[in-house]
């Protein structure tokens, strides 16, 4: 085999195509990988990593003003944008690194290219000028942010990308998206000081989430200042000598001096040549694939956000593992879609895994809801209003818990746990029967015992 012949070729060095590249290389066979960009990909450089960073910094003004209560003497904070985004740099490189340095260990040849295919089995790398062959290619490249290039003006805002190296703290911003990413960045702007606004074209922010907990979201950034716009979008954006001007659908006008657009992201498959070589793409361009993440064209196969399937980094992991060993191992893995756990880093942070409500009574007729809603120990001197609300959804008739959802402080880190849980199929029982640890947020998982409301037959109990 000589240096321009791979095993296997990954186009995308992101976490889907990162991990996949180096099982594949420790099952023994010789891995090509390039990315155009940075390696670690959308999570890492351009995502997960820095975002939580982000929000991390956000939440110290509430820290501080919490910590008088409990003795402490807090001179006034005073906050650093560039020093933030410096330092937030400096980690994604060392994370970077240690992507390029655990690919290398194992034998992973990595290139700093855009690669394009030619055909089942060839890979155009752009930077070299040079083809590579393989016997299996992967594609991992992952999702790009949308824009509505129709809308006059767009040219003048930013997505999560730019948002995320910014060279200053701007003092306003307005946010077109009701998901994941804008929910995520209002509350790291309004958490830092910046009127915040958010205009999202439906009646409720995080569609298909608990309604609970949608509602608590709403009421803790209102509680913030922030103002959601609901109904509406961005029917232009000017630039004026004090910043930006968006004018709504509604003819509202809204003053910032930026505008973020995430509505959303698109499988990143333009100009790669796909139909070269006979692979399938969806009515949303993501690549069509199996149950084995191989798609149309038999040695080449896809995963991640490339997919569209479940957009989540854990999930492309996952599915980049699962190819390698089903491929390169002999042994056919499949990655189970279902009862995946997830969270907003929102303030208040939201985590949630398994069925909402509205999913679990059509799911299950007869339905126990527990919740409790509290006050977090750590207000108790300051008198802040910052809560806790906890959900399980208990199958009557099984008694096995569907769903749980959780808001407020360290709700990602108790999901997580809970997650393990519900993929054991544990019951309402299993809880109960669990020791609290008392004094926590947590142990209100195990003590609920009197339902908050019961479904019979899919209607409300009386």
């Amino acid at each position: 085999m000589t240096d321009d012949q791979f095993d296997l070729f990954v186009i995308g060095a992101g976490s889907g195509g990162v991990r996949a590249s180096r099982i594949a290389a420790m099952h023994g066979a010789k891995v090509g990988i390039a990315e155009e960009f940075r390696f670690g990909g959308t999570c890492v450089i351009r995502g997960c990593v820095p975002k939580k960073l982000l929000v991390y910094a956000s939440r110290f003004p509430h820290d501080f003003k919490t910590a008088e209560g409990f003795g402490w003497t807090v001179p006034e904070p005073s906050f650093d944008w560039p020093t933030l985004i410096k330092n937030k740099n400096t980690e994604l490189d060392r994370l970077e690194a240690i992507y390029q340095t655990n690919m290398a260990k194992v034998g992973v040849q990595q290139v700093r290219s855009r690669a394009v295919l030619r055909g089942p089995n060839t890979v155009y790398l752009e930077a070299e000028d040079r083809e590579v062959t393989a016997k299996t290619i992967l594609i991992a490249t992952g999702g790009w942010p949308n824009l509505d290039d129709k809308l006059p003006g767009i040219e003048h805002a930013i997505t999560s990308n730019e948002a995320l190296d910014l060279d200053r703290l701007p003092k306003s911003i307005a946010i077109a998206g009701g998901g994941y990413i804008a929910i995520e960045f209002a509350g790291i702007f309004a958490n830092l000081g910046v009127e915040t606004t958010i205009v999202y074209r439906r009646d409720k922010i995080l569609r298909g989430f608990d309604e609970e907990m949608r509602d608590a979201v709403i009421n803790g950034y209102r509680d913030r200042g922030v103002e959601i716009i609901n109904n509406d979008v961005f029917a232009s954006i000017e630039k004026t000598g004090a910043g930006l001007q968006a004018t709504l659908k509604s003819g509202r006008t809204i003053a910032a001096e930026q505008i973020m657009f995430a509505i959303g992201r698109t499988p990143n498959t333009r100009g790669l040549g796909l139909e070269s070589a006979g692979v399938a793409l969806d009515e949303s361009s993501a690549i069509k694939v199996d149950d084995f993440s191989k798609t149309s064209t038999e040695n080449i196969y896809a995963v991640g956000d490339v997919t569209n399937r479940v957009p989540l980094t854990p999930v492309a992991i996952r599915e980049g593992h699962a190819f390698a060993d089903t491929v390169f191992s002999g042994e056919a893995v499949k990655v189970d879609h279902k009862t995946i756990a997830t969270a907003v880093f929102s303030t208040p942070e939201v985590g949630t895994v398994g069925l909402t409500e509205d999913e679990a009574r059509e799911a299950y007729p007869d339905l126990d809801v527990y919740a409790s809603d509290f006050r977090q120990m750590k207000e108790a001197f300051s008198k802040g209003e910052e809560r806790m609300l906890m959900k399980l959804l208990v199958d009557r008739q099984s008694d096995r818990v569907v769903g749980c959802h959780i808001a407020g402080e360290g709700a990602a880190e108790m999901i997580q746990i809970v997650g393990i849980v519900l993929k054991m199929g544990g019951t309402k029982a299993d809880f109960d029967n669990t020791m609290a640890l008392h004094p926590s947020a947590a142990e209100e998982l195990v003590t609920m015992r009197s339902p908050a409301r019961q479904y019979s037959n899919g209607q409300a109990a009386s």
